[in-house]
């Protein structure tokens, strides 16, 4: 059972943006890319694990904090009597392997998953721990790309690969496991220590609002062609159309997105839009979807 579904970090949702209305250089280009890969990977995993018929719960993308540090899990799903960590990776191409390293055929390092999966389960046996639970932790790194290959690697560590997702899900759901009222507490408890903010560890480019494209993007194609037509907009790019409010409201979640302690004034959304041209039609729609602080030209919006 899904108990925590998964959504685009933070993060994620900030490249998306920046890489739409800025030129990234190269270097962040494909970190943007790495990170978009990476979700669709976990998305793809999670459709294979919604099928399990198993007595568990699952939680997706979990970002925890024990001992005063941050560590995130792909997958963590709750059994009778074990708790089980998938560290999800969507490699493509040929990697090699050994203790010391984890790289590309030529030759370019990338972090070692193993690693990554040893310090969550280290990280997740101090918080349960510190909630006074006992419950063993078992781990895999499910690699998901078809197109992924992996040499020199011991048949013994925890890793699966794409040839082996069928039988390791049969496995995960012949698992012995009754659940009970302790371990959904479990589940409401960890779910309710997820962090939803920006990680300190996050690696964004640096930006201004004066560097950033304005105007209402397609939410379809993200294309700036858009016009208002009547109660809507249009994307002339891909004919995509949208509800005007709508529109501007998922411009406004951009704007606070990127900038979480600039003031959302009328003025602001105005300029931001672009081609929304009445600022009253933005002034109503901020009444009626925010709450108001201050009064006439110093009124803000939260």
């Amino acid at each position: 059972m899904i108990f925590k579904a998964r959504t685009e970090s933070p993060l994620l949702k900030i490249l998306r943006v920046l890489n739409t209305r800025m030129e990234l250089k190269s270097h962040e280009q494909k970190y943007c890319y790495t990170m978009e890969k990476g979700f669709q990977g976990e998305l793809q995993f999670d459709s294979l694990t919604e099928n399990l018929q198993n007595d568990c719960l699952i939680l997706n993308d979990l970002q925890l904090r024990a001992n005063n540090t941050e560590f995130q899990m792909d997958t963590l799903i709750i059994f009778q009597k074990m708790l089980y960590i998938i560290e999800v990776k969507n490699y493509e191409g040929e990697y090699s392997y050994d203790p010391e390293m984890f790289q590309m055929a030529f030759g370019k390092e990338v972090l070692n998953p193993l690693a990554q999966l040893n310090r969550s389960k280290s990280l997740l046996r101090l918080l349960l721990q510190s909630l006074n639970i006992n419950f063993s932790i078992e781990g895999k790194i499910v690699f998901v790309n078809p197109q992924f290959t992996l040499y020199k690697a011991s048949p013994d560590l925890p890793f699966i690969y794409p040839t082996q997702l069928k039988s390791f899900l049969t496995k995960l759901d012949t698992i012995p496991s009754h659940l009970n009222s302790s371990h959904k507490k479990l589940a409401e408890k960890l779910t309710s220590m997820h962090l939803t903010g920006l990680s300190p560890n996050a690696k964004l480019p640096a930006y201004e609002i004066t560097q950033l494209r304005k105007g209402i993007t397609c939410k379809k194609c993200y294309s700036f062609s858009i016009s208002t037509v009547g109660r809507k907009v249009v994307c002339s790019e891909c004919g995509c159309e949208e509800l005007v409010t709508t529109a501007i409201l998922r411009s406004i979640e951009e704007l606070k997105l990127l900038f979480p302690h600039r003031k959302i004034t009328t003025r602001e959304v105005h300029d931001w839009c672009q081609v929304i041209d009445s600022k009253l039609r933005i002034g109503r729609l901020l009444r009626k979807h925010f709450k108001m602080k201050g009064i006439h030209q110093w009124a803000f919006y939260e």
